[in-house]
């Protein structure tokens, strides 16, 4: 999409009608998002970035904002590159994949990232506290034993299960945490297997590798792959029961578990406010999620011939008839 389309797509999410305050200058903010997977438009988590942004009174001709993609990960460098040409006053990154690409391409400019598990043993900050550098953001996961969680969970719906696969991307620079959850499900007596997808096609491959290493249910690692190809996954022919980390599974997918990513991006909103106002992004400590979902679709349990303890629907945030 063209510079002035991302322009006036971006001045038509705001309300109109607000009054402009001539004096304060209009900001620039480049924005790397993950998208719908068409490249042209944010998802649904992302636009909440927008109500952040007015929440701290940025409306209308305070800012220009400019929207790039990471997905189909093929532009990135592009997107990147065309990111950096603007000389924002900030930039935003959605995901690992994205915060890694900002972070090589500028020691300069600010940046905040939304949606990234571990920034820490990524690389992109020194410490939580003291990120260092240029870079500050908004975390994924917590606590530590957060994709452990998420094998019990599966457990709890696929009593005695001794395998369950877990979907990556080979791609993702976050796989050391897959590691982490096998030792995790050894404990619980499970093998954990790993099926593997770098592109759309290779998805239905990776559900029949499942099936055919006779996995009993499959966890989605979370990557900016499957979140746009989430339809895709949750028809996957194969009916293996699965948990899944974003909320956008919830419509169709048995269980999701994982941080509102609404609210990240709602409250990365104060980050880019207070950057704006002065602030240095190694003076603004890395956040964690305080928002939690757990949600079960009873719909798609009975499809698959479930049936749901009551303690876990207890702990449910939504069940979904």
């Amino acid at each position: 999409m063209k510079r002035r389309e991302f322009i006036a797509a971006t001045a038509a999410l705001f309300a109109p009608g607000q009054r402009l305050r001539a004096h304060r200058k209009p900001r620039r903010i480049g924005f790397l998002a993950v998208g719908d997977g068409s490249g042209r438009a944010l998802n649904q988590a992302e636009r909440v970035f927008l109500d952040g942004l007015r929440h701290h009174g940025w409306v209308g001709g305070d800012l220009i904002i400019e929207f790039r993609f990471s997905h189909p990960s093929d532009q990135l460098l592009t997107s990147v590159a065309d990111l950096i040409a603007l000389n924002a006053d900030v930039l935003i990154a959605a995901g690992p994949q994205a915060a890694l690409a900002l972070k090589s391409a500028t020691t300069t400019t600010p940046i905040v990232f939304v949606a990234v598990a571990d920034p820490v043993r990524l690389g992109l900050v020194q410490s939580l506290s003291r990120p260092g550098g240029n870079i500050t953001g908004i975390t994924t996961n917590v606590p530590e034993d957060f994709f452990g969680k998420r094998v019990e969970i599966l457990r709890e719906l696929v009593p005695g299960a001794s395998k369950i696969a877990i979907l990556i991307n080979p791609k993702n620079p976050m796989l050391y945490l897959v590691e982490e959850t096998r030792s995790m499900a050894r404990r619980l007596g499970i093998e954990l297997l790993t099926v593997e997808a770098a592109t759309a096609e290779e998805l239905d491959i990776a559900f029949a590798s499942a099936s055919a290493q006779n996995a009993e249910a499959i966890i989605d690692f979370g990557d900016p792959l499957t979140y746009v190809e989430a339809p895709r996954i949750i028809a996957a022919k194969h009916r293996l029961p699965a948990n899944y980390l974003f909320r956008v599974y919830a419509n169709g997918g048995l269980s999701v578990y994982g941080a509102n990513t609404a609210d990240l991006f709602r409250r990365a909103g104060s980050f880019v406010d207070r950057i704006l106002k002065g602030t240095k992004p190694s003076d603004l400590p890395v956040e964690q999620p305080t928002k939690f979902e757990l949600v079960i679709n009873m719909k798609t349990a009975r499809a698959l011939g479930l049936t749901v303890p009551p303690s876990l629907l207890v702990r449910a945030d939504e069940v979904i008839e």
